[in-house]
């Protein structure tokens, strides 16, 4: 038998990753709790506008169509202001456990990546849990990946080179569109690009839980709550669909090249290396990265150097996948 007990990870933590977590006031999630996590979402990422990115890209609030019945879906529309280029585009998801965040908070970040990265950026402001459970979150996804897919030409994007992107439970829903996408064969993803994402519900269940993990910020008591919350359910039994769960997926061939990047000290760093090993396995282009010492949503302290060599992985992943020309400081093209 495994020895499964818990042990202290602080000592395993960056240096510069550690003022974050000793400021943090640690919560257990409930139903009771989630007005005010919800309200502080846009206060943590703490995003600042730059000014340069506000010249460069028109960032425009707008609803699509819904999926079906269902009410129209709300997305955030970045849109670089330079004409006559044809463009890549990311569909992005947020984060929140499923059950917190919106797309709106984001718009300094994504607007400043528009700009970097010369791409178009949707990002979709889904219905949460537990008022909607699955599948209404990645079905909100879906509808606006149909509505980017139908506007491509309006919007100068170029579909061969529309991809999904996420993080945390946002990473999960990004894995669990592109199975969904693949499955229904009406789009074609390019690539996925998931960061630390949120696949396997099993892992609240697991009797061999990483002792390393899951200490900081994102805790085995929080994951069982958006999972819970998710599905109406325990999670971990027998009928948790793939679409749910990417993990889960029984065969991965036939998805789009894919990004992975995860902390070690992430209580999704297991399940985030299983799936790019069956990824690597199914033949799909994997690209994977393990930063040691940092926890889950390390992301969130810009200055750390692991954040910045993770900013620096993950961008030039993005180049890469969209064909673009990064965009320096000053708005010019770069080589």
């Amino acid at each position: 038998m495994t020895d499964n007990s818990r042990i202290g990870s602080r000592h395993l933590v960056e240096q510069d990753l550690l003022d974050f977590i000793d400021k943090m006031t640690p919560i257990t999630l409930s139903e009771e709790l989630l007005p005010t996590l919800r309200a502080g979402f846009g206060a943590r990422l703490e995003l600042e506008e730059d000014s340069k990115a506000v010249e460069m890209v028109e960032t425009l609030r707008r609803t699509v169509p819904g999926p079906g019945d269902d009410p129209d879906v709300g997305i955030a529309l970045h849109l670089p202001r330079e004409a006559g280029v044809t463009r890549g585009a990311i569909l992005h998801i947020h984060g929140g456990g499923y059950v917190s965040g919106d797309a709106y908070a984001m718009i300094p970040g994504h607007r400043r990546l528009a700009m970097e990265l010369d791409c178009i950026i949707v990002s979709v402001d889904y219905r949460l849990a537990p008022e909607t459970r699955f599948p209404g979150a990645v079905e909100d996804c879906y509808a606006a990946l149909a509505w980017l897919v139908g506007e491509a030409d309006a919007l100068g994007v170029d579909r061969s080179r529309i991809g999904v992107m996420g993080e945390s439970a946002g990473g999960g829903l990004a894995a669990s569109l592109a199975l969904l996408a693949r499955d229904r064969g009406e789009y074609a993803l390019a690539y996925q690009h998931l960061i630390y994402p949120m696949i396997d519900d099993r892992t609240c269940v697991t009797e061999d839980s990483n002792p390393c993990a899951g200490e900081f910020v994102w805790t085995a008591e929080s994951n069982r709550f958006g999972w819970k919350c998710l599905l109406g359910t325990e999670p971990g039994g027998p009928d948790v669909s793939h679409y749910a769960a990417a993990a889960r997926a029984p065969d991965l061939r036939g998805l789009p090249a894919t990004f992975i990047n995860t902390g070690a000290l992430d209580l999704f760093v297991d399940e985030d290396i299983a799936y790019a090993h069956r990824l690597i396995r199914a033949g799909i282009p994997t690209e994977l990265h393990v930063y040691p010492g940092a926890y889950h949503g390390f992301h969130l302290v810009p200055d750390a150097r692991t954040t910045q060599r993770a900013y620096c992985d993950s961008r030039d992943a993005l180049l890469r996948a969209l064909g673009s020309e990064p965009v320096d400081a000053t708005g010019a093209r770069s080589a």
